[in-house]
């Protein structure tokens, strides 16, 4: 038996599995998008790669991971009637982890969220109707709570339909929990909701730029149009992965619904960029919040532009409301399960940066060795 993930070759997905494959034990059935087996042991490669040595990956392979080449869109997944089958009874609980994180794109964020959901939640009712589904996990976002301002958000005050929504992102992520709760009332199941993930604290290498990125952008500014003492929720992905990986497998949890996040830690642009200077031995930014509409405006202008300002001013389109909106999603309830709180984000977000600038914000992938023949899957 074994915990059936979606999103293992996504960033959190990935730290997830690798929490799970190290730190306790799992066996994992995964969901991979592939053309042929080979290819889908590639891509887990790939996204594993920052956590295990080809060695101990190969090994998991063997041992503790089974592959199941499908696309979570798809009619049970688009797999076989006998691996469909496979996948039911040897599954025991569910991570789902995919999601389209296209904030710009409503097709896209239906298509997987929605849809993708769905069909995980098909997996679990027939998976609870043979032999009982022992927990179903999902990872949502705090962007589920809408539009605020200058709020410290519970997980129980989060949910408002009557309240606007940043992007079809959150208003997909929405509506999956929603459907979670509605279709599978007697299974048990824990929401994740993480806020801005990035980085990890044990390590300076990511895999993931695109909020790095933005946050380049605006760190290497001499004049920011933000308010000083604004808090920003940044989440280290290390604290969030080992509070999905680590709560999944409890036998119960005191909650259903948890913050992965800051929290009331969360720290202040002021916080941030001080820490960010001294490294560099820089000057600190000046703040102008009085900017921000027209900051924005140029934002948008530059946007279209096909040249690496203009990638960096979309990604800021895509991310300026979470970084404006000055609210925090209280972590309590993680912090007093796990005994822990999440690294505060100034402690390693100049190595991040120094990273994601050295390469280029390419990570270096290393290739399936030559010396290792067929495939496992």
């Amino acid at each position: 038996m074994a915990i059936f993930l979606t999103g293992g070759t996504g960033y959190i997905g990935a730290h997830a599995a690798a929490n799970l494959l190290t730190e306790h034990g799992a066996s994992l059935n995964l969901l991979v998008r592939a053309r042929d087996a080979r290819e889908a042991e590639e891509r887990l490669w790939q996204a594993l790669q920052l956590h295990l040595d080809f060695k101990l990956f190969y090994e998991y392979l063997q041992t503790r991971i089974r592959i199941f080449r499908g696309d979570i869109t798809s009619d049970q997944f688009g797999l076989s009637r006998d691996d469909y089958d496979r996948l039911v009874h040897t599954t025991d609980s569910i991570i789902h982890c995919a999601a389209s994180l296209n904030r710009k794109s409503e097709k896209s964020c239906l298509n997987v969220n929605l849809r993708g959901t769905l069909e995980v939640i098909r997996l679990g009712m027939q998976v609870d109707h043979y032999h009982g589904l022992r927990r179903f996990s999902h990872v949502s976002t705090v962007a589920v709570a809408g539009k605020r301002q200058g709020e410290v958000v519970t997980e129980d005050n989060s949910i408002d339909w009557n309240r606007s929504d940043y992007d079809p992102y959150a208003r997909t992520k929405k509506f999956c929990e929603h459907m979670i709760r509605q279709l599978l009332p007697d299974v048990p199941k824990t929401i994740f909701r993480p806020s801005i993930v990035l980085g990890d604290s044990r390590r300076a290498e990511t895999t993931q730029f695109d909020m790095v990125r933005a946050f380049v952008f605006l760190a290497g500014l001499p004049v920011l149009p933000l308010r000083s003492r604004d808090r920003v929720d940044i989440v280290n992905v290390d604290f969030v992965a080992d509070g999905i990986a680590s709560l999944h497998l409890r036998e119960s949890t005191q909650h259903d619904t948890y913050h992965l996040s800051s929290g009331r830690d969360a720290q202040t642009f002021k916080q941030l960029t001080a820490s960010l200077a001294a490294a560099q031995d820089k000057r600190s930014p000046i703040y102008l919040s009085f900017l921000e509409k027209p900051f924005a405006t140029g934002v948008n202008l530059l946007a279209n532009r096909k040249n690496a300002i203009g990638h960096g001013a979309a990604l800021m389109k895509v991310f300026m409301p979470y970084l404006t909106f000055n609210t925090v999603f209280d972590n309590t309830r993680v912090t007093s399960e796990l005994g822990r709180k999440p690294v505060p984000f100034s402690q390693y977000s100049y190595p991040l940066l120094r990273f994601s600038r050295e390469t280029n914000f390419i990570y270096p992938y290393q290739a399936w060795p030559a010396k290792v023949g067929g495939s496992a899957a």
